[in-house]
Order: C-alpha cells, then structure tokens, then sequence
C-alpha cells in the first residue's frame, strides 16, 4: 500500500485531522468514521478495510476525525457540524487535485452523509453506506433518490433493519448488499466486508 500520512486542514474556525494516501490520479475516497461518543474514529477496523479495499484500486484516500476526535478540534456537534466537516475533509482532497470523489460512511458516518446530501444535488461520483443503523439514527431517506450508491449491512446487525434497508434500496436505486452472520461490527468479517466492496467497486468500473 502507499505511504499513508497525517495531514490537517482548516475547517472554519476548527482544525481538522486526517490520514491521506495519494495515489497521484483525479479520484478519492472520503471516508467518515462512527459515532463519536461511542468511541468512533478513524482508527477503526471498518473504517481502515474501506481504506484498504480502495487503495488497492489505486484511489487517493483521506479517512478523518469528526470535530472533537482525535486531532480534530471542536466537539460533537448531534451531526450538524459535521457536515461541515465532511465537505472541508471533501475540500482538502479537492486541494491535492482531486476531480471525482467517492463518499464512504460507516455507521454514524452514514447517517451523516445522508443528511449532507438530503437538501442538496449529489456532486460525487458515489456514495457508499456501510451499516447504516436506521434502528438507531433517524434516517429521512426521501429525497436521497439516485444519490446512493451502495449500501453494505450485515443480517445480524442490531442497529439496522435489513428487510427495510432492502426496500429502501430498491426505492431509492442502491445497489444492496446484504451479509450473513454479520452484525454491525464485522470484528473478524472484515475480509468479506473487502470483497463486497471490492466487487461493487470492479463493476463499477466496467
């Protein structure tokens, strides 16, 4: 794999913290951890296989700490700001000459990006929720038709529904993944997690 380095950027008034892997082409991945309060950060064993899975196909890839995680200033925000600290991490990769970028999120990371692209057109080339916990999170899926990608859960996973994660798949035109004897925190499942990812991602390219 690439050399991957820590880098920081301004966000408004805060600082944001990252771990950036340049592949030198025009395509990234941003990738948003879980829920900070429950000890989510970009240090994570979802978080780095998505990392993995897309360096692997040659993609720059930034994961990042929401504010108040890690290096990253200011404190949790009930997903308000961290919006914000999506489209300034989406910034950064945009700096080191980013043209097309993938949104990847993991649970509390998926909840966010759905509210990111709930008001507003999608201008990224996909978006990818992993274990979106719908269960847990209130999760306004209307308005999200055709800017969902692909979404990935397990059918153990307390936190999200997969029967209704599968409807609202076919509604809003996701593909859906759905993996067995998985639950949401894919401790010892990672090596599957990689290859639904990384199949999605080679149809996607052909």
């Amino acid at each position: 794999m690439l050399q991957e380095q820590r880098v920081l950027w301004e966000n408004g008034t805060l600082i944001g913290e990252g771990s950036w892997i340049s592949a030198g082409g025009e395509s990234a991945v941003v990738i948003c951890h879980p829920h900070p309060q429950m000890g989510g950060s970009m240090h994570n064993n979802v978080v780095e296989t998505i990392r993995d899975v897309f360096a692997a196909q040659r993609y720059s890839t930034l994961r990042f700490n929401f504010r108040g995680v890690g290096g990253s200033t200011g404190q949790y925000d009930e997903g308000r700001g961290e919006i914000q600290d999506i489209c300034s991490a989406c910034d950064y990769a945009r700096m080191q000459g980013v043209r097309k970028i993938i949104l990847a999120g993991y649970s509390f990371g998926a909840w966010v990006i759905c509210r990111l692209l709930k008001n507003r057109p999608s201008d990224f080339q996909a978006t990818i929720l992993v274990s979106p916990p719908d269960k847990f999170s209130p999760f306004e899926w209307n308005g999200l038709e055709g800017k969902i990608s692909f979404i990935v859960n397990g059918k153990l996973d307390p936190f999200c529904d997969n029967e209704r994660i599968d409807k609202i798949s076919a509604r809003i035109g996701a593909i859906h993944l759905a993996l067995d004897d998985v639950d949401h925190f894919y401790a010892g499942d990672e090596s599957r997690l990689a290859a639904g990812l990384s199949h999605y991602l080679k149809e996607k390219q052909t």
